[in-house]
């Protein structure tokens, strides 16, 4: 997942401000309690940043590919 994605789903989901302050201030016990701000300037993946989000969050699975979208289909005939 590329930032911009990553990006674009926290304002999609949480809206500008509050993704700003869930990036700052949640720390996420899949990193450590480090917050999504602290593991991506270390490097983490965006993608497993935004699914702890998510689950710390509680935000339904089917909305973790995004609102209003449907999860790829990895088996493809």
């Amino acid at each position: 997942m590329r930032l911009s994605d990553f990006q674009s789903l926290m304002t999609d989901e949480f809206g500008a401000e509050y993704s700003a302050v869930l990036l700052r201030d949640l720390a996420l016990t899949e990193y450590a309690d480090r917050t999504g701000r602290q593991a991506l300037a270390d490097g983490e993946e965006p993608k497993g940043i935004w699914l702890a989000i998510c689950k710390a969050q509680a935000v339904p699975e089917s909305r973790w590919t995004g609102l209003n979208k449907k999860p790829k289909n990895r088996h493809a005939d």
